[in-house]
């Protein structure tokens, strides 16, 4: 069976398998945000003892060492291997991501769990990168943003099954349950995709120096700042849900956490198949009005998060409308890119993670200051703000001085 001519249970078995690693992603890279408390508890005792709020901001640490993982390993990666058939190198990225989030589990040491994050953050966008090209080869001609929401779905799935799962379960049973599960995942994933995934020959023609001449690309360089910049705003606000709920939501217990980590996911799942959808359809009209809905979504949220019901509301609706923009940047970082379409699909991951990265500090910075646990929504909505500028530039500019897209 070749990757041109798959039959209709060969393309779901290949999704299904993609999925699953996906899953494995989005678990690994959104528990540790429902865990903060538990994880500075344990690795930052003696910090923890003499200022909660500090100690959870340096945890937060984690998630930007993970982020940067992900921006460091996504071009470099997808670029060094885009000649290679496209099977193998995802049967290797989910070998490696089995590897290093068993590390995470076993790592004695706050020094060394983040070593373990940052390891973890690697092999990500080039998973996701070279899975949207496979699965995009399995769903047909016209399905770009489809593809790209294909994979995600798993990852977008995480955050309704997954992270509440683990969040709940490292609240009980200790954080480090939760990585074991994600290491479970993933190990599961590498036996699917080697079982399933059929052969999907890489280009031979493309060595890294090809696949980073997408850099001299001034629109690639606006979509990734579309990325990073617009998803930061997400990622300062996600970052740190779980004090907002136990401390400022009314000071609810912990087991409120993963109920709003339920809604976000939700939210996530939905607007990722509807964003896909939209995308392929106008994709500037999506990634404006998405930008738009993203803003007024942050502010309802700053200004409501002290009430549970809106609380839950503006969460759902921000975990809607930010992963309806996520497939529609990856969308436009394809069409801008040329022929350098591998590492035009890995950067994507590394704009949004660079935004994951910016998010968790910034919200962290606002934190250990001491403007509260609702300063980081605040310092998402200006980041917002800021894609949505970027956006309107990179628009007004290509029209000015159009260049050849892609469809």
């Amino acid at each position: 069976m070749t990757s041109s001519t798959p039959s209709r249970g060969a393309a779901t078995w290949t999704l299904l398998s993609l999925a699953i690693g996906s899953f494995g992603i989005g678990m690994t890279e959104f528990v540790v945000m429902g865990l903060l408390p538990q994880i500075s508890a344990d690795l930052l005792p003696d910090l923890t003892a003499a200022d909660p709020e500090a100690a959870i901001a340096q945890a937060g640490w984690l998630i930007s060492l993970y982020a940067l993982g992900v921006v460091v390993g996504a071009p470099t990666i997808a670029a060094s291997v885009a000649k290679y058939p496209r099977h193998r190198v995802m049967l290797g990225l989910a070998a490696a991501l089995t590897l290093f989030n068993a590390l995470t589990f076993l790592m004695p040491t706050f020094e060394m769990v983040a070593a373990s994050r940052l390891l973890a953050g690697l092999p990500h966008g080039a998973y996701f990168g070279i899975g949207a090209l496979v699965a995009a080869d399995v769903l047909g001609p016209g399905s770009r943003a489809k593809g790209a929401a294909f994979v995600l779905t798993g990852l977008t799935l995480a955050n309704v099954v997954g992270v509440p799962l683990g969040t709940f379960l490292g609240q009980q049973l200790g954080w480090r349950v939760a990585f074991a599960i994600v290491a479970g995942i993933f190990a599961l994933a590498t036996v699917l995709i080697g079982l399933f995934v059929p052969a999907h020959a890489g280009d031979p023609d493309r060595t890294l120096r090809a696949e980073l001449r997408a850099f001299g690309m001034p629109q690639v360089w606006f979509a990734i700042g579309i990325g990073a910049i617009g998803f930061g705003g997400f990622f300062a606000a996600y970052s740190y849900i779980a004090p907002v709920v136990t401390d400022v939501a009314g000071e609810l217990p912990e087991w409120a956490v993963p109920v709003v980590l339920v809604l976000m996911g939700l939210g996530m799942t939905i607007g990722n198949l509807v964003g896909g959808h939209l995308a392929d359809i106008d994709l500037k009209r999506t990634l404006l009005v998405g930008f738009v809905l993203f803003i007024a979504v942050q502010a309802l949220l700053a200004l409501t998060a002290v009430w549970i019901v809106t609380l839950g509301v503006f969460v759902f609706a921000l975990g809607a409308v930010t992963s309806a923009l996520s497939p529609t940047i990856q969308s436009r970082l394809m069409g801008v890119a040329g022929d350098n379409q591998s590492i035009a699909a890995a950067l994507n991951h590394s704009a949004l993670n660079i935004g994951n990265a910016l998010g968790a500090f910034l919200g962290g910075l606002v934190i250990a200051h001491g403007f509260g646990f609702v300063a980081p929504i605040w310092v998402g909505l200006v980041l917002a703000i800021a894609g949505l500028a970027l956006t309107l530039v990179s628009f007004t500019l290509e029209a000015r001085r159009p260049v050849a897209v892609p469809a």
